[in-house]
C-alpha cells in the first residue's frame, strides 16, 4: 500500500464506524497558553475532554499535522540522526467523547491492523498499566481482558506510569493507556532474542506504532485524582511509523512519505544515499525540517527571533547547516523542496499547495540571510581559535544564541583543528537562558473552585454591552511573580480576545453595589475567562457585567476598518496579497500581509482613498451566524489560512462584492462609524511580509489635530511664510552650506596642529613617538589629525588624547612598518589605555580609537603611553 491509501484506509474504517472526519488543526496554536504547536492529536479536542465545550459528535477521527520541537515533547536534536523522530509527524487518530470505551477501541485497533492492513500478528505486542500503589491504582486487567480474546497473554505486557499511564500536563484529563508495538527485526533476529524483552528498550526495529489512552481521571493541582463524569477514548497512531511497518521497511525515511525527497537531494548534491552515515543523516535532516518549516509558515508562523517563531527558524537553519557543511550547498537550496511537498499532500493538506509560491519565497530569504550569518560564524570561529588552544564554552554559546550555530557544528570545527570545547560551561549557559525563558513563560494556575451551576457560557456579546449574570467559577493564578484571577461567567458580553481583536475590559458589579474591574478577557481551550486583580467579597447572587464601551467601538471601529484595508489591498496590490497576522486594539491596527515588495506612495494613498470611500458610504454590516463552513466558502468568502474553522461559522460583510470573511470578531454597525482611516507606516516584517499600521476614528482624529497644530507651529515660527515648502527647502540649504564651512574650518585647524605635533616628536629606539592631549571639537577632526600624521612620518608611535564634553577619547596610531615589524597592534593597546578612562574601543593593528566615562584619568593614560616604546 502507499502512503496515500494507507491514509485513506485508517479514514474510511473509523467513518464505517460512525466516526465524523474532521480536518487537521493548524500546527500552530493560538488559543491556549500552554502550547506553542500542536503536539498532539487531542490538542483541538482539549476544551471536550475538559468539558468545557458541548459535543456534536461523539465520535472523530482525523489525521492531525503534528509538531514536537519545544518544551517537553522535544526530539529536535534525534531528528535524523535515528531513523523513526520526526519534527512534524501525522498523527491518525480516533476518540469517544462518553461514548464507546476500551471494548470497542482494542477490538477496532486489531481489526485494523491485522485485517484491513495485514500486520503479522505474530510480531504485535501490547502494553497495559501496571498500576500503581503510591497513587491507589490498580493494573488495568479490564484491558488486559479485552486483549486477552485478540492476542497471546505472554504478548500482553505490564507497563509502568511513565509508559502507559498518559497525562494532558501536570493537571487534567489522564488514564491508563494500552501501547501497540511491532517488531520489524528479520525472523533471524527474533529467534535470538524475544520481542518482549524490545518493547520500549529503544530499539529502533521494535518500535510503538499507536496508543490506546482510556481517560477516566481528573488530575487536580494538589496533585490527587478523581473520576471524570464521562469516560474517553483518545487514540494516537504515528502514521509514518505505520508506513513503515506496512511497507516491510527498516527506516521511516525508507518509505514513499520520505523517499521522493531524498531522492531529489541526492540528485541535487549528486551524493548517493545509503553510502556514507553523515550524508545520509544530512538528507533525513532536510527530508524532514522541509515539512515542517513549510507546514509552520503555511499555517501562519514565520520564523522570527522569539518564541514559536524562533522555534522554525531554528529547525530552517538546523537543515541549512547539514546542506552546507555536509552536502556542500553553499548557494540556497532548501527551498526548492518546496514544490515536491506541495504536491505530495495536494489534496490532503491543502493549505501548503495553496500557498506555495509564498512559502518558498519566505525560505528563500531565510536561506540567503542564513548563509551570510553562517559564513560571519565560520570566520569568527576561525579568529578565536587562531588565538586561543581551547573553544570556551560562553563563545560556543555566542555561536549557538547569535549565529545559529548548533554545538555540535562548534564541535566538529573545533576537532578539526585539534582543540576541544568546553562542554560543560556551554550547557550551563545553555540551561541558564532556557530557566529564564521558561520563568518568563510559566503560569502557575490553580484548580477551578466552583461556585455556581456548571453550565454551558453564553456570549452575548455581539448584540449587547451590559448582561445579567454569576459567576460560576474561579481560579488563582500567577504569572511573572503576579497574582490575578480568572472567573468563568454564566452569561458574558465580553469578547475574549482572538482573530487579532484584543480582549473586553470593563467592570462587574454585585448586588451590593461592590466592583470588581474585568482587565482583559482571553479564551483557553474554548472558554472564556475574565481577568480579575481581585476577587468579590460573595459570589453569591447576580453581577452585571459591564463591557467598556468607548474601547470596545474603537476596537470594533478598526477591526471593521482591517476588513476594507483587506479588500482594498486586494483590489490595488493583486490578489496574492492574503492575510499573514492582524492585531486589533482600541488604539491602532496593524495588518501582515504577503506582499514582496514595498508598497509605492502612490499604492498606500489608492488603499487609503478605497477604504476611506467605503467608510463615507457608511455600508451596513451584513451579519450571518451558524453558516455551514462550506456554504460560506462556496458563496465567495475570504477564508484565512492557519485558522481552524468549525461546522458552522460567521461570515461578516461589508458589501458581499467588496469585503466578506468569515470573522468572530465585533464590528461596528455601519462603517460610517469608523469615521476616517489612516496609514501611518508600512513596513518589512520578514521575507514576503509587508506590515500596515493604521488609526480609525477618535486616534485619527487626535493625531490629525497634533500634526495641524506642529505644522501651525513651525509656520509661526517662520513667520508665516507663504511658501511653506520652498522656505524649508531654502532653510535646508543654508544648514547644508554652513555645515560644510564648519567642517572645513575644523580640517583645517587639524592640519594647522599637524606643524606643532612634529615639533613635539621624540625619537626613541629609532621610534618617532608622541603622547599628548589636543584640543579639537569631534573625533572626525582627532581622525583626520592622526591619518595626516601617519601618511608623513615613518616610524610612528602616535596617541592622541581628547575631551568632547566630558567624555574622553583616545586614539593610537602606529605606522605600518612597526606594526609588522615590531608585532605591535595598536587594538591591544588603546584597549589597555582605555582602562584609565573606564572605557573600551578597539580598530585595527595600526589605527585604533576607544571611548571612556572618566575624563580625570585622560593624562594617567597619556603618561602611561611611554611604556610601550621604552
Amino acid at each position: 500500500m502507499t502512503s496515500r491509501e494507507i491514509r485513506e484506509a485508517y479514514l474510511n474504517f473509523f467513518k464505517d464506524k460512525s466516526h465524523h472526519i474532521v480536518p487537521s488543526a493548524p500546527v500552530v496554536v493560538k488559543n491556549d497558553p500552554t502550547l506553542m504547536f500542536t503536539n498532539a492529536g487531542m490538542n483541538q479536542f482539549k476544551d471536550l475532554f475538559l468539558g468545557e465545550a458541548t459535543v456534536k459528535y461523539p465520535r472523530i477521527a482525523d489525521t492531525q499535522r503534528c509538531l514536537r520541537v519545544s518544551g517537553k515533547h522535544n526530539d529536535l536534536e534525534e531528528v535524523g540522526i535515528d531513523t523513526y523522530h520526526h519534527t512534524l509527524f501525522e498523527m491518525l487518530g480516533n476518540w469517544s467523547f462518553g461514548d464507546y470505551f476500551k471494548k470497542d477501541a482494542i477490538a477496532w485497533a486489531w481489526e485494523l491492523l491485522t485485517e484491513v492492513y495485514r500486520l503479522d500478528k505474530n510480531k504485535l505486542y501490547v502494553t497495559i498499566f501496571e498500576g500503581d500503589a503510591s497513587e491507589g491504582l490498580e493494573r488495568d486487567n479490564e484491558a488486559f481482558e479485552f486483549w486477552k480474546e485478540y492476542i497471546d497473554a505472554d504478548r500482553i505486557l505490564l507497563g509502568n506510569k511513565k509508559d502507559n499511564f498518559w497525562e494532558m500536563g501536570d493537571t487534567g484529563p489522564c488514564g491508563p493507556c494500552s501501547e501497540i508495538h511491532y517488531d520489524m527485526r528479520p525472523d533471524a533476529e527474533r529467534m535470538v532474542v524475544r520481542g518482549q524483552d524490545l518493547v520500549n528498550a529503544d530499539h529502533p526495529q521494535v518500535i510503538e506504532i499507536w496508543n490506546l489512552v482510556f481517560m477516566q481521571f481528573n488530575r487536580l493541582k494538589s496533585g490527587s485524582l478523581e473520576p471524570l463524569p464521562a469516560k474517553h477514548v483518545d487514540t494516537g497512531m504515528g502514521f509514518e511509523r505505520l508506513v513503515r511497518a506496512i511497507q516491510g521497511k527498516s527506516s521511516n525515511y525508507d518509505t514513499d512519505v520520505f523517499q521522493p525527497l531524498i531522492t531529489y537531494i541526492a540528485e541535487k548534491a549528486n551524493i548517493k544515499y545509503g553510502t556514507d552515515e553523515k550524508t545520509d543523516i544530512a538528507m533525513r535532516v532536510l527530508s524532514d525540517h522541509i515539512r515542517a518549516v513549510s507546514f509552520a509558515i503555511a499555517d501562519g508562523q514565520l520564523p522570527s527571533n522569539n518564541k514559536a517563531g524562533y522555534v522554525i527558524r531554528r529547525i530552517l537553519r538546523r537543515a541549512v547547516r547539514y546542506a552546507y557543511t555536509f552536502l556542500n550547498f553553499r548557494n540556497p537550496f532548501f527551498h526548492e523542496l518546496v514544490p515536491l511537498l506541495a504536491n505530495q499532500f495536494k489534496g490532503v493538506f491543502d493549505e501548503l499547495y495553496k500557498q506555495q509560491d509564498f512559502v518558498e519565497k519566505v525560505i528563500l530569504e531565510e536561506e540567503v540571510s542564513f548563509l551570510r550569518t553562517l559564513t560571519t560564524g565560520i570566520q569568527r570561529f576561525e579568529n578565536y581559535a587562531a588565538e586561543h588552544t581551547s573553544i570556551d564554552g560562553d563563545f560556543a554559546f555566542e555561536l549557538f544564541d547569535t549565529y545559529g550555530f548548533p554545538i555540535d557544528l562548534t564541535d566538529l570545527l573545533a576537532r578539526e583543528k585539534g582543540v576541544s570545547v568546553d562542554m560543560e560551561a556551554f550547557h550551563v549557559a545553555l540551561n541558564v537562558q532556557k530557566d529564564r525563558s521558561r520563568a518568563a513563560t510559566v503560569i502557575d494556575a490553580g484548580d477551578w473552585i466552583v461556585v455556581g451551576e456548571e453550565t454551558d457560557v453564553e456570549f452575548v456579546g455581539y448584540d449587547v454591552l451590559k448582561a445579567k449574570t454569576e459567576i460560576i467559577k474561579y481560579r488563582k493564578v500567577t504569572a511573572k511573580g503576579k497574582d490575578q484571577y480568572q472567573l468563568v461567567l454564566s452569561v458574558t458580553p465580553f469578547y475574549a480576545e482572538g482573530g487579532g481583536q484584543v480582549g473586553d475590559v470593563g467592570v462587574l458589579v454585585s448586588e451590593s453595589g461592590e466592583k470588581i474591574n474585568v482587565t482583559d478577557t482571553k479564551k483557553e481551550n474554548g472558554l472564556i475567562i475574565h481577568f480579575v486583580d481581585q476577587l468579590p467579597v460573595s459570589f453569591e447572587g447576580f453581577f452585571e457585567a459591564n463591557v467598556d464601551a468607548g474601547k470596545r467601538l474603537d476596537s470594533e471601529s478598526n477591526h471593521s476598518a482591517t476588513h476594507l484595508l483587506h479588500a482594498a489591498l486586494k483590489q490595488v496590490l493583486g490578489d496574492h496579497v492574503n492575510q499573514k497576522g492582524s492585531l486589533v486594539s482600541p488604539d491602532m491596527l496593524r495588518f501582515d500581509i504577503s506582499h514582496f515588495s514595498k508598497m509605492t506612495e502612490e499604492e498606500i494613498k489608492q488603499v487609503e482613498d478605497i477604504v476611506n470611500t467605503r467608510i463615507r458610504e457608511n455600508i451596513v454590516l451584513k451579519e450571518e451566524r451558524q453558516v455551514p463552513f462550506q456554504q460560506a466558502v462556496d458563496s465567495g468568502v475570504t477564508a484565512l489560512f492557519g485558522e481552524k474553522y468549525g461546522d458552522y461559522v460567521r461570515v461578516i460583510a461589508f458589501d458581499d462584492n467588496f469585503s466578506k470573511e468569515l470573522c468572530g470578531g465585533t464590528h461596528v454597525k455601519a462603517t460610517g462609524q469608523i469615521g476616517f482611516f489612516k496609514i501611518i507606516s508600512e513596513s518589512a516584517v520578514a521575507a514576503g511580509v509587508r506590515r500596515i499600521e493604521a488609526i480609525t476614528g477618535t486616534k485619527a482624529a487626535a493625531v490629525i489635530r497634533e500634526h495641524f497644530e506642529l505644522f501651525q507651529n513651525v509656520k509661526e515660527l517662520l513667520n508665516n511664510p507663504k511658501d511653506f515648502v520652498s522656505t524649508i527647502g531654502k532653510i535646508v540649504e543654508e544648514n547644508s552650506a554652513l555645515r560644510k564651512e564648519i567642517e572645513h574650518a575644523i580640517k583645517e585647524r587639524s592640519l594647522l596642529l599637524k606643524k606643532d605635533i612634529e615639533a613635539k616628536l621624540e625619537n626613541i629606539n629609532g621610534v618617532s613617538f608622541l603622547s599628548t592631549v589636543v584640543e579639537l571639537p569631534n573625533a572626525e577632526a582627532v581622525k583626520t589629525l592622526a591619518y595626516a600624521l601617519k601618511g608623513a612620518i615613518s616610524n610612528l608611535f602616535l596617541v592622541l588624547g581628547a575631551d568632547f564634553d566630558g567624555k574622553p577619547s583616545l586614539t593610537v596610531v602606529i605606522s605600518d612598518e612597526l606594526a609588522k615589524e615590531r608585532e605591535w597592534n595598536a587594538s591591544n593597546i588603546v584597549r589597555d589605555l582605555a582602562r584609565d578612562i573606564q572605557g573600551g574601543g578597539g580598530g585595527q593593528p595600526f589605527f585604533a580609537t576607544a571611548g571612556g566615562k572618566d575624563a580625570s584619568g585622560l593624562d594617567k593614560a597619556i603618561q602611561r603611553a611611554r611604556d610601550f616604546v621604552n
